[in-house]
């Protein structure tokens, strides 16, 4: 008797608009982690590739040999040992055109049949948060940019800031969620533009970075979470592609999730060790030597939100000064970070350190610039299983393309070695 033949990623296929992908979506990490290149290879390869707009004039810095970083710190330098960070404001031109280059150099570079979308953070706040949201966006949409995912925030009023722009009712449109709740209340305050989105991200308990869980993550389920949002949709007779995302480790995994009616998953762990990653080999080198107990979910982001990180980050307990005037990324409206908060109450206990250490927050913008804050996903540990080992002892980076294949091709939740 003929032995039944298991499903594969490849046999099905994710349909936004006119367009038929293959249902492999890489997240969006940030910053400049998930690097143009890495989102050029998935939509090479006819999947959906993210770049992130996180501190995109940072990364513009990087990539194009701007100044905005430069420019911005001299402007405000008189500022630097002022506690009150409420007068250190983003140009929202210079934004613009920092954005315009990230992803319009990103779009002319695309080949293949697969999209590129920019993942939006709330959460960069940006002490002027709806205005730089707005420009962001805009900006991102006048480069041609094929989709913008919103994240790291509820985005209630996301769409009404980009609804009077030329392309808001073609380009592709989604929201990271972690639950119903979530997801109703924006679909609730978005009504009004006559728009929905084109594709919900589900992210669950076990995705990297920041979580849109409290300390209890671990009593939620990702596939539990897909379910409820299922079925409430169709009891809305609502047709959103579903997209769920955190701990889908295999292609098996993401099979299971597709017969149950999602339309594709996002994957982004085991691309943070693929040559087109934007993180330096020695980082990724710490994370293949991870193990399960070296990962932890820590308070220490300025967001609010818990985030998943290695514990031998070196951003955790970093007491250095803020850099608002050079970043200045989670400024709130009122030029406030808990960062800043954290850091002046430990100058304050010790006037006279040489060395400070801010153990409950953390200079986001610094670190995540440096590389310094070593946010993965909770299967990070399973990474060295996924290649092998040089003669030093080191171990192989993959190429982007092998990983993606994998996810596409495997089945019996096996994972390809490279040759």
């Amino acid at each position: 008797m003929e032995k039944f033949a298991m499903k594969r990623v490849d046999d099905f296929r994710l349909q936004l608009g006119k367009k038929e992908l293959i249902p492999i979506v890489v997240g969006g990490m940030g910053v400049d982690i998930s690097t143009a290149e890495l989102a050029l290879e998935a939509a090479r390869l006819g999947g959906i590739g993210h770049i992130s707009d996180a501190m995109v004039p940072t990364v513009s810095d990087r990539r194009f040999n701007t100044k905005y970083v430069k420019n911005k710190l001299r402007q405000y330098k008189y500022n630097v040992a002022n506690t009150e960070k409420a007068v250190v404001k983003f140009d929202l031109g210079l934004l613009a055109e920092a954005t315009a280059l990230h992803v319009g150099r990103t779009m002319e570079a695309k080949r293949g049949d697969g999209m590129i979308f920019a993942n939006c953070m709330e959460k960069l706040t940006m002490n002027a948060p709806r205005e730089t949201l707005r420009v962001r966006i805009k900006a991102a949409l006048d480069s041609g940019i094929d989709g913008v995912t919103l994240a790291a925030g509820l985005h209630l009023g996301s769409f009404a800031l980009i609804e009077d722009h030329p392309r808001f009712r073609d380009v592709k449109l989604g929201i990271i969620v972690s639950s119903l709740r979530a997801l109703q209340l924006f679909l609730k305050k978005s009504a009004r533009t006559g728009r929905l989105p084109d594709y919900v991200v589900i992210e669950g308990p076990l995705a990297g970075g920041h979580l849109g869980f409290g300390m209890d993550w671990a009593q939620y389920d990702l596939a539990r979470i897909v379910i409820e949002i299922r079925e409430w949709m169709k009891a809305e007779h609502l047709d959103i592609p579903l997209i769920p995302a955190g701990g889908i480790f295999t292609g098996s995994d993401a099979v299971a999730y597709m017969e149950m009616g999602a339309a594709a998953v996002q994957v982004a762990t085991r691309f943070t060790v693929s040559k087109e990653c934007g993180l330096p080999e020695k980082v990724q080198q710490e994370y293949f030597k991870a193990s399960e107990s070296d990962i932890e979910v820590n308070t220490i982001s300025p967001t609010g939100y818990p985030m998943r990180m290695l514990k031998n980050s070196p951003a955790i307990g970093a007491g250095i000064r803020p850099n608002c005037e050079a970043f200045g990324y989670l400024l709130d409206s009122n030029g406030s970070c808990q960062y800043i908060e954290a850091y002046n109450r430990e100058v304050a206990l010790h006037p006279d350190a040489k060395k400070l250490h801010v153990m409950d927050k953390t200079c986001l913008c610094t670190h995540m610039r440096n590389f310094d804050c070593w946010t993965c996903g909770h299967y990070t540990y399973r990474l060295k299983d996924t290649t092998c080992r040089n003669d030093d002892g080191s171990y192989r980076l993959l190429s982007a393309e092998h990983i993606f294949r994998d996810y596409q091709f495997s089945t019996d939740n096996k994972i390809a070695l490279p040759e």
